[in-house]
């Protein structure tokens, strides 16, 4: 006779433990978030819009894809109707940045773009777990040259960026996905606020 259960690489209670230490440390971080820096920044992206800005984001690896995400709901989540943010993810286009690391160097992927299309009117949103990449650093310095304002959503200790930055949300968590997931849970109040605020105008 065949048995065809499989035996499980993992004890259920190991999972069973995992899963109910992240959302432990998932609902503890979350506790770090300070309502009132949320109304900050969307104030800041109202002034931005009202002054024909963009919001570029900017991040490695899930980063990246959370970059990408957010631009999603800030150009169509806040306003269905057409009255959004100008927007852009700079991870997003591949060709810009297999040119842009192949020519100056992956250190340059994210401040080059901004050399070329940004102005004092927009905001850079930094999405970053160690807060030390290169190209994060040099894209926060690049924006600051220009008179952008710089906003970043970071993890660990915050990193070199951390002291560069305008407005931070630093969570402080030992661990890259609870970092991540930070990321897209502000960006979701921020899209639900911004909607709320954007009903009225």
């Amino acid at each position: 006779m065949i048995n065809n259960q499989r035996t499980p690489a993992v004890p259920n209670d190991l999972v069973e433990d995992l899963t109910t230490n992240y959302i432990a440390s998932l609902t503890a971080v979350l506790k770090q978030l300070d309502s009132k820096k949320i109304k900050i920044l969307v104030d800041a992206l109202l002034t931005m819009k009202a002054n024909n800005g963009t919001l570029y984001l900017c991040g490695n690896g899930g980063s990246a894809a959370n970059a990408i995400h957010l631009a999603n709901d800030f150009t169509f989540g806040i306003s269905p109707e057409g009255n959004a943010l100008k927007v852009e993810a700079l991870p997003a286009n591949s060709s810009v940045l297999t040119c842009l690391g192949n020519d100056i160097g992956y250190e340059n992927i994210f401040a080059h773009q901004l050399k070329v299309k940004a102005n004092s009117h927009d905001i850079l949103l930094i999405l970053s777990g160690s807060g030390n990449s290169e190209n994060i650093i040099r894209a926060t310095q690049q924006a600051l040259d220009i008179g952008m304002k710089t906003v970043g959503i970071l993890g660990f200790c915050g990193g070199k960026v951390k002291p560069m930055l305008d407005q931070v949300f630093h969570f402080e968590i030992q661990d890259m996905q609870i970092s991540e997931d930070t990321q897209v849970i502000v960006g979701h109040i921020l899209m639900k606020a911004l909607y709320l605020e954007l009903q009225n105008d």
